[in-house]
């Protein structure tokens, strides 16, 4: 019988954690990540990838890469100046390909043929805060065929409670369903769900999602219905390597200190002395 592992926010951030200390990149996870959701769909038009400061937006800077690199043009729209080291990387080489990266501003999707939601992660809950709140209600305004990446932003992964959440016709979720997508509210959200297997062991299993369950045998208590918008059907990206950039990741990373470095010099330098703020013994 076919399953799919239904897990909680902090299983999946403790199964990530392991499998990198396992030796699997961090940067290779975002590259399947991302190949997943660039296998997952059909692109066209004009391309609008909406990314935040955390690790979700890291995974539209390396749709992006991918998507230029395969000649498809496409633009990102940043909610936020704050990167993640893995992020800033695939920005950096987003934008080395000519990748067009501009700040959000209202109509930032009002010509947009498909966005990409790589606003807020699994992570997220409470109230959504300026400026997501208004970006978000312009994605789900604005006509354009709409693809949350992990989940779609505003949604509580661990409970799918969603005050304000992106609508999405496609939602490709990374390693394994989250208990959230199952929620009762959750198809109001995302017409398709699919998820893409990056290579992430597993650290608990939890609950199992069933495509069917024989009439004659008792459901037992960890096993769930799929919904009908649940694709069974993982997008395997396991074996797709990244290890050979890794070295270009850690010269960003050396870059990035030795810049903060030379800063801390400068102002060093510049500071006043004890005598020209006329506070010498």
């Amino acid at each position: 019988m076919n399953y799919l592992d239904c897990i909680s926010v902090a299983n999946m951030r403790e199964s990530d954690r392991k499998t990198i200390e396992g030796g699997v990149p961090s940067l290779t996870l975002m590259y399947r990540a991302a190949m997943g959701v660039y296998r997952a769909a059909a692109w066209h038009g004009d391309i609008a990838i909406a990314v935040g400061s955390g690790n979700n937006g890291g995974d539209g800077f390396a749709l992006a890469y991918i998507l230029k690199s395969n000649g498809i043009g496409c633009r990102v729209v940043t909610l936020s100046d704050r990167l993640s080291p893995d992020s800033a990387h695939f920005a950096q080489r987003a934008k080395a390909l000519g990748v067009p990266v501009a700040p959000y501003a209202k109509g930032a999707f009002a010509d947009a043929d498909v966005v990409v939601d790589c606003l807020l992660g699994t992570g997220f809950h409470g109230a959504v805060r300026e400026p997501y709140a208004s970006a978000i209600r312009e994605v789900n305004a604005a006509g354009a065929r709409v693809i949350s990446v992990d989940i779609n932003s505003g949604m509580n992964g661990d409970t799918g409670e969603a005050a304000l959440a992106v609508r999405s016709d496609l939602t490709v979720t990374i390693g394994f369903v989250k208990n959230g997508m199952l929620a009762a509210n959750a198809g109001d959200h995302m017409k398709r769900l699919v998820v893409t297997d990056i290579g992430i062991i597993l650290d608990r299993a939890e609950n199992k999602i069933a495509a069917a369950w024989p009439d004659d045998r008792a459901t037992p208590e960890n096993v769930l219905p799929c919904p009908a918008y649940l694709d069974m059907t993982p997008i395997d990206t396991r074996d797709v390597a990244y290890a050979s950039r890794e070295t270009e990741h850690m010269d960003v990373l050396r870059d990035c200190f030795e810049a903060e470095a030379r800063t801390a010099i400068t102002q060093e330098r510049d500071k006043p002395k004890e005598d020209d703020c006329g506070s010498g013994r």
